[in-house]
């Protein structure tokens, strides 16, 4: 499981010129799931983004985590996080999961997310996305289990 994770103050996500999840201020992820991936590792990577301290304190030092603040979460899935690019020009995307379980894991780490954070948006599985984005920072983090 990857997870590249950006802090922002806002995100939207349009499929066919339409919204489908937007947000103000919190992280967005865009989330990508191996062919190994299982759905234990959810809730850990759930976790991890929910606390990790990137967000400022009175003195602007990075002590806050999302659920300090009660921030917002825009979820995308991303199988191009598998993107292997060591030979040719063209990325191979073996190492990424077949899409059936990729949605079943993505429509999960999503119910895990709504567990914990009120306000969760997502975009559309396997839709073409346009994901415009303000990274507060800029704080870009990837992740992986």
């Amino acid at each position: 499981m990857r997870i590249t994770l950006q802090r922002v103050s806002s995100a939207i996500c349009r499929v066919d010129n339409q919204v489908t999840g937007e947000i103000g201020t919190g992280l967005l992820l865009f989330v990508g799931f191996s062919s190994t991936d299982t759905p234990d590792m959810l809730p850990i990577a759930a976790l991890k983004c929910l606390e990790l301290r990137i967000f400022p304190d009175e003195q602007g030092k990075l002590n806050r985590s999302l659920l300090d603040i009660g921030g917002n979460v825009l979820a995308i899935s991303q199988f191009t996080l598998y993107a292997n690019c060591s030979r040719g020009r063209r990325p191979d995307f073996t190492q990424a999961a077949p899409p059936q379980l990729a949605k079943q894991l993505y429509d999960e780490f999503v119910e895990v997310l709504k567990g914990k954070v009120p306000n969760i948006q997502t975009g559309i599985f396997a839709a073409d996305m346009q994901v415009s984005l303000v990274n507060e920072g800029p704080i870009t983090i990837n992740l992986e289990w």
